[in-house]
């Protein structure tokens, strides 16, 4: 019931800023900045069958993504407690951490250092990389307090007859993580309902952050008319879905939902982008992509994005799976992995050239 409560108030944020990032960018363009009649390659009749393309073959490359982890405890290499699937979850990191880093923050950089906006304050400040920086300490506060009201939730109070002493006292831990030697009515909790929630917690706040960028992405393609990179574009955003519905999956995998909640999860990731091009290609005739308040909203929105995105991959999946027990205890496992997680971002950096 808690979860069902968390992922329904993580989608009402996101459709505020969702309503928020569309209603006030189809403002007009300023008269220097809009040179969009120079441009041969506009073409607004070749665009629309592409756009067409793009919703196909980017919703049924997510949800071969996202839904592949999903089905992967029917193959013994993939299985969840081995090191098959460790190998795959690392890459899969390093896709979404090159996503961040390749992608999101630089387009927020791009954006926000526009000709279109004033120079004071937007070319004196750098404001992407302050909004990242923020961003990722947000996300730091809403998975610690998150996991907090997870953990207090879900927690239960042995009984008289349920406290045992001996070795089996050492898997009981308390709440915030130190471990207790008498039995008092203290509320307790197992080790494993703890990393189970942990992993419930991340699976949410990653998708959070991949349902931001899937939103700015769609509105973009959706909108724009330039027939002659849409083709590169839209290849470029199929392999970039593809392997971050594997990580997105893979993290879903892992937080055991019930089948409801893990269709809902593969449903937005899948969804949402799509969305967003119908969505464009709506406004398309009223959007300004280069109006400043449109400029100013994506950027900055692209920047919070950013910041949700590398502190989830470092934080959240990477570090939390090398400092694990099982890395811990296998240097060459170790040395896969990390191989694993920078083929991901070189991945995502080779993409980064079309998209």
């Amino acid at each position: 019931m808690a979860t069902t409560k968390l992922v329904m108030k993580l989608v009402y944020i996101f459709l505020i800023l969702f309503t928020f990032t569309v209603s006030p960018a189809i403002s007009t363009a300023p008269e220097d900045c809009n040179t969009a009649s120079e441009n041969p390659c506009i073409n607004k009749a070749k665009a629309l069958p592409l756009k067409i393309v793009a919703i196909v073959a980017i919703l049924t490359t997510s949800l071969i993504g996202v839904i592949t982890p999903l089905l992967s405890r029917s193959i013994s290499f993939l299985r969840p407690d081995g090191n098959g699937f460790m190998i795959v979850k690392c890459f899969s990191s390093g896709i979404i951490l090159g996503t961040g880093f390749m992608h999101v923050l630089p387009d927020s950089f791009e954006i926000l250092s526009s000709k279109c906006l004033n120079d004071d304050p937007w070319h004196k400040f750098p404001f992407a990389g302050f909004v990242a920086m923020l961003s990722g300490l947000v996300t730091l506060a809403v998975d610690s307090i998150t996991t907090s009201l997870y953990t207090g939730k879900n927690a239960v109070a042995p009984g008289p007859d349920e406290y045992t002493y001996g070795t089996d006292q050492e898997k009981v831990t308390h709440i915030g993580g130190h471990n207790h030697s008498h039995g008092h009515g203290v509320v307790l909790a197992t080790k494993d309902d703890g990393q189970l929630l942990r992993y419930r917690v991340i699976a949410m706040v990653l998708e959070l952050g991949i349902l931001f960028h899937s939103v700015v992405i769609g509105l973009s393609l959706g909108t724009t008319n330039n027939a002659c990179t849409l083709k590169g574009l839209i290849l470029a955003l199929c392999f970039h879905h593809l392997f971050e519905g594997m990580g997105l999956g893979g993290c879903i995998l892992q937080a055991d939902f019930t089948n409801l909640k893990k269709f809902l999860m593969a449903f937005f990731f899948a969804g949402t982008t799509p969305c967003g091009i119908l969505l464009g290609i709506a406004l398309s005739s009223i959007y300004r992509d280069n109006s400043q308040t449109a400029l100013i909203t994506i950027g900055l929105l692209n920047a919070c994005s950013a910041g949700m995105l590398i502190y989830m991959a470092l934080v959240d999946l990477l570090a939390t799976e090398f400092m694990g027990s099982m890395l811990q205890g296998s240097i060459k496992l170790q040395i896969k992995c990390l191989a694993a997680a920078l083929l991901g971002c070189a991945v995502m950096s080779v993409v980064a050239k079309w998209a």
